[in-house]
Formats: structure tokens, sequence, C-alpha cells
């Protein structure tokens, strides 16, 4: 969450943005009323909605750099979509939807790497261990640790002489056997009926989880068993359930997608040609805008105080010719 006054954000966008003085206080502003939005009792938060901007320029003069350095400035999840490649519900194309369900699956990556970051220490150290009863597998540790607490110390005292040799590259040459989990349906590819995107992927999703993890045997050099054994236990050290509820919360309140080409589904809908609805395309996208709830893979997520930046040429059409419920949202 960005905390700097909106002079400070413009001191930074002025950084990488030449020009733009008009662009860049606007955007700084939405971001400090964001900012102010968290300071507010909770019954107040939900009566502040974002304010949504239009930036009006031709190619090249910076719009969509704003909105993405302002996203890492921010550390929010950031997607960038052309309007133009969406359609009406019920013709071929993607749904609007489906806007919400990449953002959420840009949250998720985000707050994964970020979670990674943090057990990747621990992970390192859980695999060198792991290394070390590969290489040296005991012939029974348990019944040497039963045997007397002078044993227990020599085992300890081994165990630690393998670990660091193992740290020194000692082993890197040398050969282990480990089972790695292989991926169910390699070759099967789901797609779903025309406008859900994300059928497909709920669709495999749900039959992984109903079939067994296969798991494959494996011969390797230590260096790459390490690679490998480090990312196994990272992934283990990883609580699902809390990232997602980290990435859905960031997402509901810091998320910001840019629109672009918003002016390529303004034109004029008296004119003849084989295009889909423009207009339709515009109704569709007012409820995502004006906030609504949308289904993904990791849950309902809402979109209400989700930042929309929306960016075109207008060199044909103007912003008055999109629908007046679009353009009261801007």
């Amino acid at each position: 969450m960005i905390t700097q006054t909106p002079k400070q954000i413009v001191r930074e966008l002025n950084k990488f943005i030449v020009g733009q003085k008009n662009a860049k206080r606007a955007v700084a502003i939405a971001m400090r009323n964001r900012w102010r939005r968290q300071q507010v009792p909770n019954a107040m938060k939900d009566e502040i909605v974002p304010n949504n901007i239009i930036l009006i320029g031709s190619t090249g003069v910076g719009k969509t750099e704003i909105a993405r350095r302002l996203a890492n400035l921010a550390n929010a999840p950031f997607l960038k979509v052309e309007a133009s490649k969406f359609t009406e519900v019920g013709y071929v194309g993607r749904d609007v939807e489906s806007i919400i369900r990449d953002l959420m699956n840009t949250s998720v990556n985000m707050v994964r790497i970020e979670q990674e970051k943090k057990v990747i220490n621990q992970a390192i150290e859980l695999a060198k261990k792991r290394l070390v009863d590969l290489l040296f597998p005991g012939k029974s540790v348990a019944a040497e640790r039963r045997k007397s607490e002078e044993a227990e110390k020599r085992y300890q005292r081994n165990r630690e002489k393998l670990l660091k040799k193992l740290e020194n590259g000692d082993f890197k040459d040398r050969y282990v056997e480990l089972d790695i989990p292989e991926e169910n349906l390699p070759m099967m590819q789901v797609f779903g009926p025309i406008g859900l995107d994300d059928m497909g992927s709920n669709i495999k999703d749900m039959l992984s989880n109903v079939l067994p993890t296969n798991k494959k045997h494996k011969r390797m050099k230590v260096s790459k068993a390490r690679e490998v054994l480090v990312e196994m236990e990272t992934q283990n050290l990883l609580d699902r359930d809390e990232i997602i509820r980290i990435a859905k919360d960031r997402l509901e309140n810091n998320g910001i997608v840019f629109l672009d080409e918003i002016d390529k589904i303004c034109g004029n809908e008296r004119s003849a040609g084989p295009d889909v609805s423009r207009e339709g395309v515009q109704r569709d996208l007012l409820p995502i805008i004006e906030g609504s709830t949308v289904s993904t893979k990791y849950g309902s997520v809402k979109s209400d105080h989700v930042l929309f930046i929306a960016a075109g040429a207008f060199h044909i059409s103007t912003p008055s010719d999109m629908i007046p419920e679009l353009q009261g949202r801007f």
C-alpha cells in the first residue's frame, strides 16, 4: 500500500516517465484516496469508491507505463488487457469476467513468490538433511538411538560432518535416487464452452484432485537433486489457504486493471460492419467496473474497490461516444 503523498508519488513517476503532469497527478490522487480508505473505520470503507480514470493520448506517450509503474510502487496486483479483445456474452471471444479471474491469478502468483522467499532458508536446510539421508541411509537409526546416549551423540556428530561436506560441495558429483511427484494427465487438455475461459482449468483441477498423485523414480546428481528437493520442500511449507486469503484481500483492496484500447469499443453503432456489438461489450464491462462478485477457481472475488484505468487514442471516437452509464464510472 502506498503511503506517500500525491506529490511524492508524482516525484517517483517522474523518474521513469517524461511529461504527462495531469495524468500523473490524477493517478497519484487516486492512489492516495485508497490509502485514506484504509484509515477509516470498517463501517465507512464500503462507502468510499475508487476514482476510475480515462487517459487520452496517442500511442507511446506513456499511458501504460504510468499504470505499470504505479502498480510496482504500490506492490499491487496489476493486469493490462485490451478492451478490443473482449466480446459480448454469447459470441466467440473472451468474457469480460475473465479480467477479474486473470487478476486473481496474478495476485496469487505474487503472494506465492513472496511466501516462497520467506520459507526458502528453511526449505534449504530441510533439503540438505534429506540429501544426507539419501546419500548415507542408516541401517537402523532408531535402534542405534535406543542403545545409549553415546550412540545418539556419535550419530549427530557424524551427521554434522556430512552436512558440512555437503555444503562444501564434496558430494556434488555423486548420484542419488528420489521420487518426484508427477502431474496427472500431462497430455490431456480440456476446452470449456465459449465464454467460460476458466472452465477448462477448473475441470483439470477437479480431475487432478480425484486421481492419485503419481511419483516418478529418478536418478540424478546431487547438485540437481538439491534444486529439486528445495523446490519440493518449499511447496510443502507453503500454506495454500493463507496464500489465497492474502491474494484475495490484496486484489479486492489494491488491484489495478489497465483497460487499453477503450476507444475501439466506442464506435458508432449505426455504421454497418461485421463486428460484434461494441455497445454490448460496454454493457458487459459496466457491472465489473461498477462492482460485482466474480466466481474464480479460488472462490468468489469482489471487484467493488478495484481501480480501473482506461486508455485510448480517441482519434476517431470521443469519450462521449461511450454509453452514459459507463461514462459515469470514470
